[in-house]
């Protein structure tokens, strides 16, 4: 039996898992993910746990690994190079190099989180039998891949797919985290969804039950709009506008299969793919929005698992 190992790094764990060449999860583990000494704390970590599962478990030890995938939390180049991740108090190293030198020499690819996600849906979630698809998380922030024919879109300077930073209103007045404005983040995240919701109600007499709500939430503005709620309608209603708009403009630079979304708003369910199914029916016209299917992801946590590993069967 051959099989890979997934490593999926965030910045408060490290979500490992072995996948064989089907797409079964034979085995899945988490640890802490330990900063410091740019990177060689974590790796070292990962480096440890993949030798003890190896020693420890049948199925792994009796078969035949392949390689390691990595996924990081910032943009990574097509060979490897990390220049900043601070999520991980790390940069200019080559992650996928050092691990594989810890763990004697066995080959290592490494890619960006979302993207791996999003490779990691195509491989055995909502993108499975197709071989290009968009994945835009929608959480507290917007993160996005693309994979396009089997294979990852990186960019020049790694950031390719990083949909949450699009420009989609040029009369924004407040900064993204990023330090520009009207980002796609400042919209249709967690907290852009709840900050859109807060602007109407300033700006309205309507009613709405989210005036009774001391802290909005996203959840707080899906569940309402799901109930009925207009106000809460119209928010998540140009929050996914704003979405849409983004995704058209990829549906006519890349020509995905499928969207995905994913993310803790995803959990809001179908009202989502109605509202984004809309707004693409009103931004793209070329192709028509109609030919783009667009899913909810199903792998959940597990995506970049999937996808880590996914980066060592680059055939299948």
């Amino acid at each position: 039996m051959k099989y890979c190992i997934g490593a999926d790094v965030g910045g408060t764990s490290i979500k490992l898992g072995a996948v064989d060449e089907q797409g079964e999860l034979l085995l899945k583990w988490e640890t802490k993910t330990r900063k410091g000494d740019n990177g060689k704390l974590f790796l070292k970590d990962i480096a440890d746990d993949i030798m003890d599962a190896i020693g420890s478990h049948e199925k792994l030890k009796h078969g035949e690994l392949l390689g390691v995938g990595l996924d990081v939390p910032g943009p990574v180049l097509p060979n490897g190079y990390v220049d900043l991740c601070p999520n991980l108090g790390v940069r200019e190293i080559y992650p996928a190099k050092e691990l594989s030198k810890l763990i004697g020499g066995i080959p290592v690819r490494i890619a960006n989180d979302a993207n791996a996600a999003a490779l990691g849906e195509m491989w055995q979630g909502a993108g499975k039998g197709h071989g290009s698809i968009c994945m835009v998380t929608l959480g507290t922030g917007v993160g996005g891949g693309i994979v396009s024919e089997g294979h990852i879109l990186y960019g020049s300077h790694g950031a390719g797919g990083e949909l949450g930073h699009m420009r989609v209103d040029d009369t924004e007045t407040e900064n993204c985290n990023c330090g520009g404005r009207g980002c796609l983040e400042q919209y249709a995240s967690a907290t852009g969804i709840a900050r859109v919701a807060r602007r109407m109600l300033d700006k309205s007499d309507e009613d709405s039950g989210l005036r009774a709500i001391k802290d909005i939430s996203a959840k707080d503005v899906c569940d309402l709009a799901k109930a009925g709620d207009e106000l809460a309608l119209k928010a998540l209603s140009y929050s996914m506008d704003r979405l849409s708009y983004a995704l058209s403009l990829v549906a006519i630079t890349t020509d995905p299969e499928v969207f995905v979304v994913g993310g803790g708003v995803s959990k809001a369910g179908d009202i989502l793919i109605e509202l984004i199914k809309k707004g693409l029916a009103n931004y793209q016209s070329l192709i028509g929005a109609d030919r783009y299917e667009v899913a909810l992801a199903e792998l959940g946590n597990d995506a970049g698992i999937y996808g880590a590993a996914k980066l060592m069967f680059p055939e299948k």
